[in-house]
């Protein structure tokens, strides 16, 4: 199956094993998308706004269709990058998952009351993360429609 051919998803995790599990649903799934990673909010910034290191070998025309968001990354964490990026006019539109293994009700609220798309607790062993993402995905890029200027 391939889903909306050349749409860019950018991951913001720190987790190097949750991170290569994304990268297996998406394999195991032949999802033609194309996934991006950063492992912090200041990179992710930087990826997002073509500047530091993007600024040379990134077309700051491409915007990813979905970005995948960490609560719990290093230094400044999701909360404070979700606030940052719905605050922002460039970014705004862009539809945020926040993808975490916190269950805690006063995160699930924060991150809607602050400008989240959807809440998902990361499930445990491959088979139920594999569900929940092609679930997510599947809502994200078949059933929802986002804003004609991410496509």
């Amino acid at each position: 199956m391939s889903l909306n051919s050349g749409k860019l998803i950018l991951m913001i995790e720190d987790s190097d094993e949750d991170y290569v599990a994304l990268q297996r649903v998406f394999k195991k799934s032949n999802y033609d998308f194309r996934l991006e990673r950063t492992s912090d909010a200041v990179q992710a910034l930087d990826f997002l706004l073509a500047r530091g290191e993007y600024k040379e070998n990134r077309d700051s025309g491409i915007v990813p269709s979905l970005i995948l968001l960490d609560l719990n990354l290093p230094g400044l964490d999701g909360r404070e990058l979700l606030l940052q990026l719905k605050r922002d006019d460039r970014l705004k539109e862009i539809p945020v998952v926040i993808l975490t293994t916190s269950n805690n009700p006063r995160d699930v609220l924060y991150c809607y009351r602050n400008g989240a798309n959807g809440y998902q607790i990361k499930t445990v062993g491959f088979d139920k993360f594999f569900n929940s993402i092609r679930s997510m995905i599947s809502y994200w890029f078949e059933t929802a429609t986002i804003p004609s200027t991410l496509n």
